[in-house]
């Protein structure tokens, strides 16, 4: 049973609903239209939007934090005449189920295992993969277990590599050095709603601020409240440390497997630096590489763009 109210589940409906009363900038009537379902993984329920015809080539999508497969609504459909396209939510986000920590160990390893029996249970055994903030560490732990699933890299802000860590984790940084009570509280500024509004306007340019949809964080902010919700975020505050501690892994893959790869990086991203999205291309000398007028959430902008040049990319591969 999942750690959900009826209080919470109408917010979350209410802020999806909203969301839906306009058409994204990117839909498109004529292309296949996106279709919201559930799987059993391993005994969990997982959410996952999915477009495109069911044998074409498989794109999948793995989101950042706070969001969810939400933060893909406007990119799927435009790539869906082409490919399969994919876009889970993992346990304890978006509409997945959110077992108590006493059932799910919440660890990048573990939501790296649940995504990858995903891919079994839906039938997705290779793919291109679509990676931003979170689904970097998940994705690419994903990649080290088979990186003969891979067909192509997508990077959008999401960070592998050292010079990549903005100022803004130096919070995280001590909290990772001495795991005091003190230094987990302190991090719990950044889940207020406030907080979550941050990661998606800060550092952003005053004349793209009119492009976000309020629904965002809106729907980010009510999911987190559910009762436990926190306590799980800041577990995974904690555990992003050895996501830091696999860098070299990660890019010693690079090197040896030479995916195909795009690199669409919203440059004013307070997180995550342009010297990370530069630094891909050091271990994948043949990426591509857009730097955008977008900031961490660059497909609240950009979707359009983004689309394009990853329709472009992969009909090369």
């Amino acid at each position: 049973m999942t750690r959900t109210s009826p209080m919470h589940v109408a917010l979350a409906t209410i802020a999806l609903m909203g969301s839906m009363t306009s058409v994204p900038a990117c839909a498109d009537e004529s292309a296949p239209p996106v279709a919201h379902r559930t799987v059993s993984v391993d005994g969990l329920s997982i959410f996952y939007r999915e477009a495109g015809p069911p044998d074409a080539p498989a794109v999948l999508l793995l989101h950042g934090f706070p969001s969810s497969s939400f933060m893909y609504r406007n990119l799927m459909q435009p790539l869906a005449r082409r490919y399969r396209v994919i876009a889970p939510d993992y346990p304890g986000f978006g509409q997945s189920e959110f077992p108590p920590a006493s059932r799910y160990s919440y660890t990048f390893e573990q939501l790296a295992r649940t995504m990858d029996r995903f891919t079994e249970v839906v039938g997705a055994r290779r793919y291109a993969l679509y990676i931003q903030d979170y689904g970097a560490p998940i994705g690419l732990r994903m990649a080290l277990a088979h990186p003969q699933r891979l067909t192509a890299l997508i990077v959008q802000n999401g960070n592998v590599y050292a010079e990549g860590l903005s100022s803004g984790w130096d919070p995280l940084r001590a909290y990772w050095q001495a795991p005091t009570t003190g230094n987990r509280e302190g991090l719990r500024g950044w889940l207020t709603a406030e907080g979550i509004r941050q990661q998606y306007v800060a550092g952003v340019p005053e004349h793209l601020l009119e492009r976000f949809s309020p629904d965002t964080w809106t729907l980010d902010w009510s999911l987190l409240q559910r009762p436990g919700n926190i306590d799980v975020q800041l577990d995974l505050f904690g555990d992003y440390q050895h996501n830091v501690a696999l860098y070299p892994r990660f890019q010693q893959m690079f090197r040896e497997r030479q995916f195909p790869a795009l690199i669409v990086w919203g440059r004013h991203d307070v997180f995550f630096t342009v010297a990370g999205a530069q630094a891909y291309r050091r271990d994948l000398p043949k990426a591509e590489l857009h730097l955008l007028d977008a900031g961490h959430f660059a497909l609240e902008t950009h979707a359009a763009e983004i689309a394009a040049a990853m329709l472009e990319f992969l009909a090369r591969q």
